[in-house]
């Protein structure tokens, strides 16, 4: 998930004082010599992206079982902890950053400014999206990309060719590598897909996966790079991505105009 353009202004008016950014180590950008030996199993996948999970739960501010965020996303996401063979946890990170991932192991994050500007069904599809990704082990190819990265383990992964263990330090590098991970073109659309057959299957209104999107090209419109931004360089021609989610909705009898799409101006999380 790469860097996007986001208002400073209107991030500024609509985060509580006690917002904070995401906290996460430095990576490094170091890649093994020895990565293309490298076994990395579902196993480690799993294992390697609890352990980046932990360290950001340990990191940052956590929503509480009783803050508006956790009851809000506990009414929305509840019924869905095991999704599709998929044993799912939910939490909410109190920061100014947009965005959510969902992880190998089954972790989901949401970032609070994202609850912010984002409708029920406007979150029901964005995070659906992110679960594709768990469902298409899209998390697996980037969390051992962001392992690599994290570590210098040449010798190791040569001689071996399996997964060694991290310190804290690298754990937190990991971490930040795996949030700046992108997704190919044909992994955003297929988790794309399925985010809209999550909607559509749930009797949810899969035009919310339009106003998402089309909520996304505002954010990218205009803006210069600040340090709030973090979630939608991953998901690019959002413009487009909303269009095909309009055809479809049609041919699915589905569509229903929202109208003109904005960035609220006001917390949709009270």
């Amino acid at each position: 998930m790469k860097k996007m353009t986001i208002c400073l202004l209107l991030l500024g008016a609509m985060n509580a004082v006690t917002a904070q950014k995401i906290n996460l180590g430095k990576a490094v950008g170091v890649v093994s010599k020895g990565a293309k030996a490298l076994t990395f199993t579902n196993e480690d996948a799993v294992k390697l992206s609890k352990e980046s999970v932990d360290w950001m739960d340990k990191n940052n501010a956590v929503a509480g079982p009783k803050d508006p965020y956790t009851v809000r996303l506990n009414k929305l996401f509840g019924k869905h902890k095991s999704q599709d063979g998929l044993a799912l946890n939910y939490k909410v990170y109190k920061v100014k950053d947009i965005n959510a991932f969902a992880c190998a192991d089954g972790s989901v994050r949401v970032f609070s400014s994202l609850m912010d500007i984002m409708t029920d069904d406007e979150l029901l599809a964005v995070i659906g999206h992110e679960i594709g990704h768990v469902k298409n082990q899209d998390t697996k190819d980037a969390i051992k990309s962001a392992y690599l990265k994290a570590a210098a383990l040449d010798a190791v992964s040569s001689a071996s060719g399996t997964v060694a263990a991290l310190n804290e330090s690298q754990v937190g590098k990991m971490a930040n590598e795996f949030l700046d991970a992108s997704h190919s073109k044909k992994q955003e659309s297929e988790a794309d897909t399925y985010s809209y057959d999550f909607m559509k299957a749930n009797n949810y209104n899969v035009v919310g996966a339009y106003s998402a999107f089309k909520k996304l090209a505002l954010l990218s419109e205009g803006s210069t790079q600040t340090g709030f931004e973090k979630m939608f360089n991953s998901h690019p021609d959002s413009e487009k991505r909303a269009q095909a989610i309009k055809k479809r909705a049609e041919k699915d009898g589905l569509w229903k105009d929202p109208g003109t799409v904005a960035i609220p101006k006001t917390k949709l999380t009270k």
